[in-house]
């Protein structure tokens, strides 16, 4: 009976474990990211780095997805496993997305938006991985302090767009520059859409379990 107890409990935990290495998975790209906004003439190496990272994050979502189809009784409700297991794997999409643009356009310079949309990803990460730590702890009503900072930052994420986008538009005559930066620009703001996306499902796992 025991060991049919251990059984069930690893069973439980494993889950948790998953989306700890998710997280960790999800800051490990963005420490590259960073380094790659400062070092753009590598940006092919950074880029390459990222791509890593992203194919083991759809190892881990195969792995979670395996384990979901074959665990009987879940911690959590399934569709929100299945929800955090999805939108976790956008959080890491966009960002090599983002990497691979700044590739294929040749982006040398980095400009004072993309500089603040690069701490803005940071800032994001820094949250999301802290909820996600609490998850891993069980201490569910603990995320909220973090889920409120992720919907902050996706706040200012959009102000950012907005102000960077009417400069772009005011201030540049090279359509091909503008087509160009308008992508990054987007692309960059929508990865704190992402993560605001997860913290709404870590926001719905509180109330549902306060």
């Amino acid at each position: 009976m025991l060991n049919v107890m251990k059984i069930f409990k690893r069973k439980q935990n494993i889950f948790y474990e998953y989306f700890l290495l998710v997280s960790k998975n999800i800051k490990m790209a963005t420490d590259v990211y960073i380094q790659m906004m400062t070092d753009l003439d590598n940006a092919e190496n950074y880029m390459l780095q990222i791509k890593m990272v992203e194919n083991m994050g759809d190892q881990y979502t195969h792995e979670i997805m395996k384990e979901l189809n074959k665990t009987f009784i879940t911690p959590l409700e399934r569709e929100d496993i299945l929800g955090l297991t999805l939108q976790l794997d956008d959080v890491l999409d966009c960002l090599e997305f983002c990497s691979s643009r700044i590739v294929l356009y040749g982006i040398t310079e980095q400009d004072d938006y993309m500089r603040l949309f690069t701490k803005n990803i940071e800032l994001c990460v820094e949250n999301l991985c802290s909820a996600l730590e609490l998850l891993s702890q069980k201490k569910l009503s603990e995320m909220k302090q973090y889920t409120h900072k992720i919907n902050d930052l996706e706040n200012a994420a959009d102000d950012l767009l907005t102000d960077a986008l009417t400069t772009l538009f005011n201030n540049s005559a090279d359509a091909i520059e503008i087509i160009k930066k308008k992508e990054l620009y987007t692309m960059m703001e929508s990865f704190s859409d992402f993560c605001e996306d997860v913290a709404d499902i870590l926001e719905g796992l509180i109330m549902r379990n306060s």
